[in-house]
């Protein structure tokens, strides 16, 4: 029998990581003599929405079992989520989803839309009513939306893959040490099959996280073998529990082709719009850099925040009538109904920057005064006068290009498709059995 297995929210904002509990699960399932028909996935969700714990990710693990055997994979995995779980802290609330047969059509629909919109835990369980699915929850119901979803995501369209490294519990909470120099030869020698592994502008290693969970670092690339082959050329400085190579969303965009050229504003979803830079961006307090874009008779406040880097400074040098696409977040902000989070920004059309001067002394070098309504120019200084001259028109250089630009690595989402992707989109296929090492133990 065919098994889909989701499992959601089952980490706090103080530790835990749900894709430990799949990993742990792996290894106990192929020993089960289950055969796993894809890659397990990681499922990255609607990243705007304000509840989430950090990167919205729920996991799928998809098996062909005998149907005697279905009743023991039940038992395991509720038995590692109950044990692995931050069951009790706030804001977590886990979910298991056990789906057999295909993931029917209004399963799928729901996790085409948990991409980029807000489900309520009423729908889901509406949804898990009508199919006819075996689901638990812990704490409220809210973990079922993404193991929900994560089980209808087939990623049948583009897809990267990730190595995920696991560390041993003692070491949990402490500074992870991988070598810095080996991923920078890592990211040289393995790009663009690989990406977001080092930000070399800022100096800063990627493949590693920061908080206490579990994970000690993720390799993310174009192929299962590329990311093994990353992997076996870090220099790693502690023991590996596990690791396993999931198939996943990760810098796919995906949330945003779930939105294309929209026009409907509301908070916490994402968006894409086209319109015109309507005033001259501002810079506040703390390096974040502000515009206006005005589009179908409407307008919305965007943002390029501090952490996104350089990108800043792109948005710094739009001007009134530039023409962009906007891609990115939608939230609140003090002073504003909606702001537009900027994950990306796409510039079709750059104005013409032109300085309107008044005329040159040619005694004082200095700029001539009006002389009055059509009485020309004088000079301020020596009291010379220019009846017939004009005002200078001046075409300023730009340091800006048409094209595509995207946050610094470090600022970027993990949906967001970095530049290297462009051209490496994978065509639309259906699951994908792993083959070759993808785990161990």
């Amino acid at each position: 029998m065919e098994l889909h297995i989701g499992i959601d929210d089952t980490d706090s904002k103080t530790g835990g990581c749900t894709t430990y509990i799949a990993a742990r699960l792996v290894e106990k399932l192929c020993k089960l003599g289950a055969q796993f028909i894809d890659y397990p996935n990681i499922i990255r969700l609607n990243p705007n929405i304000p509840y989430k714990t950090r990167g919205n990710a729920a996991v799928a693990l998809r098996l062909k079992i005998p149907a005697n055997l279905y009743s023991t994979v039940q038992e395991e995995t509720i038995e590692e989520v109950e044990a692995n779980s931050r069951i009790g802290s706030a804001g977590t609330d886990p979910a298991i989803v056990f789906l057999t047969g295909k993931p029917p059509g209004k399963v799928r629909r729901l996790a085409r839309k948990a991409l980029r919109d807000i489900v309520s835990e009423h729908e889901a369980q509406e949804t898990i009513t009508r199919s006819k699915i075996t689901a638990l929850a812990y704490g409220s119901r809210l973990g079922l939306v993404g193991a929900l979803s994560a089980v209808g995501e087939c990623l049948e369209n583009d897809h990267t893959f990730e190595l995920v490294a696991y560390r041993e519990r003692k070491n949990w909470g402490t500074r992870r040490r991988v070598e810095e120099r080996s991923v920078m030869r890592m990211d040289r020698r393995t790009t663009p099959w690989t990406f977001n592994s080092y930000d070399f502008d800022n100096k800063r290693t990627l493949v590693t996280p920061h908080g206490p969970d579990p994970v000690l670092l993720g390799i993310r690339g174009e192929n299962p073998y590329i990311i093994l082959k990353a992997f076996r050329m870090l220099r790693i400085g502690e023991p590996i529990e596990r690791w396993v190579i999931f198939r996943t969303n990760h810098g796919t965009d995906a949330h945003l082709n779930a939105s294309p050229l929209s026009t409907r504003v509301r908070p916490f979803r994402p968006v894409v719009l086209k319109g015109v830079v309507a005033e001259k961006p501002e810079r506040i307090r703390g390096g974040h850099v502000f515009f206006t874009l005005r589009y179908n008779r409407s307008s919305l406040r965007c943002a390029a925040f501090e952490p996104t880097g350089r990108f800043r400074e792109v948005v710094a040098r739009l001007i009134p009538g530039d023409e962009v696409t906007a891609f990115g977040g939608l939230k609140k902000r003090a002073g504003f109904p909606l702001v537009l989070n900027l994950e990306k920004l796409q510039i079709h059309r750059l104005g013409e920057s032109i300085s309107i001067e008044n005329p040159v002394c040619p005694k004082c070098k200095k700029h001539l005064k009006s002389a009055g309504k059509a009485q020309g120019f004088r000079c301020s200084r020596c009291s010379f006068r220019a009846p017939s001259a004009k005002k200078k028109l001046t075409r300023r250089y730009r340091p800006l290009e048409k094209g595509l630009y995207v946050p610094d690595r470090k600022a970027q989402r993990h949906l967001t498709k970095p530049l290297s992707r462009y051209g490496m989109e994978k065509k639309p296929q259906g699951l994908t059995p792993p083959v070759g090492k993808w785990h161990d133990p």
